[in-house]
């Protein structure tokens, strides 16, 4: 598949445009886009004109430019950007200025890469709709009427839009994949510990990473590329990243039967048994595996997650900074702080998660669902002992209608059914899209060994050959 990256980047340096007249161009479309989307929360402009200005001032002496130098890219907005809102998607930090630069943020800067803009998203990455955005609804550019999934919302839809060849979101249990799969585009959740979570308003610290979207895997592949790698500033990164070798025609190929069971759409299914068959004639070995465990990941999850947000989001008590509502006592203060400033479904991750760590309870919950997750990935090992990738639907659904899930909290949940267990492995994992079901998009899951993110990139760009361009609906 032709990446836009790369596409872009030969127009550059062919002269054919210039990266002031890329920016400018990108900017123009997204207001005259967006309207409808409402993918941005908001727009860099100044800022982007200058880096464009850098890049242009390279071209005309003649120096060659990296690969992402001139390209725009979409940032979500939980991650920092020096100098710009990072509102999370909260009211509470509806007025905050992130005072430095996040990590990913640094390197895609060296880059040459041009940020354009913050993206919408579920508040504080909580949700599968864009439904919990303090800031209003992103709607699906495949279909305006129908959710564009969550927690990146504006992330994927500004890349299925066509506003940026890539953009960043953040994963902590499907927030790319999901939003990938139901926009249509390519999104890539990376190892836990492969990218830096350094400047990224933390949801669940042991969950949460930072991935691509991008309009192929090679988009995605680019941007990865260059966020990847250790941090002094986040302990949990790592530079360990093993190469892809494998020869398509070695590749194991499992497929959990757990994965295709009752409450898979039939319609996805198709889609899904299609893309594993176009594998299988490529010369790919195709074989059913067991992942039992998988069927308590959705309810391991929905602990663990939400005892970690319980204590990550303490402090935004109204003080310090963020919404504040001054009341005659400090605790009426935080009470009325948190209240207004929280949506409702955040409040309620907060109440489940500090009940799970109460007293009394925390052995009940807590610590079970760390047994739990500690048996997932070790079936997951055991799996990848026999096979060198897994392949999966992204969701069980096609995107659904604003307002069908939004009232039952229970069956929102479910749309992450089939993403979740990765990040409670710590897995890479892709969705791309694979095909259609009443002209919405459905996603193909690849889930590998850990830090064999490059062989999974790989095994992606492959299914797009045998694929073909995924048209547009």
């Amino acid at each position: 598949m032709s990446s836009v990256i790369e596409q872009l980047h030969e127009e550059l340096e062919s002269g054919k445009t210039t990266a002031t007249a890329l920016v400018e161009k990108t900017l123009t479309h997204i207001r005259a886009g967006d309207a409808d989307v409402h993918a941005f929360l908001s727009l860099t402009d100044a800022e982007a004109l200058r880096a464009a200005g850098v890049v242009d001032e390279k071209l005309s002496r003649g120096e060659e430019i990296g690969i992402l130098e001139g390209a725009p890219i979409a940032i979500k907005d939980n991650i920092l950007l020096a100098g710009e809102k990072a509102t999370a998607g909260s009211k509470i930090l509806e007025s905050y200025t992130a005072a430095y630069d996040a990590t990913v943020v640094k390197k895609l800067k060296e880059a040459g890469a041009i940020i354009v803009g913050k993206t919408n998203l579920d508040e504080f990455a909580m949700g599968s709709s864009s439904e919990n955005s303090a800031f209003g609804p992103t709607r699906n550019p495949r279909n305006l009427e129908r959710v564009p999934g969550g927690s990146s919302a504006g992330s994927a839809a500004a890349v299925a839009a066509g506003f940026v060849p890539a953009s960043l979101g953040s994963d902590t249990g499907g927030s790319i994949r999901q939003p990938a799969s139901f926009c249509g585009v390519v999104g890539f959740k990376p190892t836990y510990g492969a990218v830096s979570r350094y400047g990224v308003v933390a949801m669940a610290s042991s969950l949460d990473q930072i991935g691509p979207f991008g309009a192929t895997v090679r988009d995605a592949e680019i941007v990865f590329d260059a966020i990847r790698g250790q941090d002094d500033h986040d302990a949990t990164s790592l530079s360990e990243m093993h190469d892809a070798h494998l020869e398509y025609g070695h590749v194991r190929v499992g497929v959990p039967k757990e994965y295709f069971s009752e409450g898979l759409d039939a319609g996805v299914r198709a889609s899904i048994e299609h893309a594993i068959e176009e594998l299988k004639r490529s010369g790919m070995e195709v074989e059913e595996i067991s992942l039992p465990s998988s069927a308590y990941a959705l309810a391991c999850y929905y602990v663990i997650m939400p005892a970690e947000v319980s204590a990550n989001l303490a402090r935004f008590d109204g003080v310090r900074y963020g919404l504040h509502e001054s009341r005659n006592q400090l605790y009426e203060e935080y009470l009325a702080s948190r209240t207004n400033g929280f949506g409702r479904e955040v409040r309620r991750r907060i109440i489940l998660g500090t009940y799970v760590l109460s007293s009394g309870y925390y052995d009940a919950y807590y610590a079970q669902a760390q047994k739990v997750r500690a048996l997932i990935r070790r079936e997951f090992d055991e799996a990848f002992k026999k096979v060198d990738v897994i392949v999966t639907p992204t969701s069980p659904t096609v995107a659904f209608p604003f307002g069908e899930k939004s009232e039952d909290p229970l069956t929102m949940y479910l749309s992450d059914i089939y993403t979740v267990p990765v990040n409670l492995a710590g897995l890479p994992a892709l969705s791309l899209p694979c095909g259609h079901v009443d002209g919405l998009p459905v996603g193909l899951q690849l889930i590998g060994r850990p830090f064999e993110d490059k062989l999974l990139l790989a095994l992606g760009k492959k299914y797009e050959e045998l694929r073909g361009p995924f048209p547009t609906v």
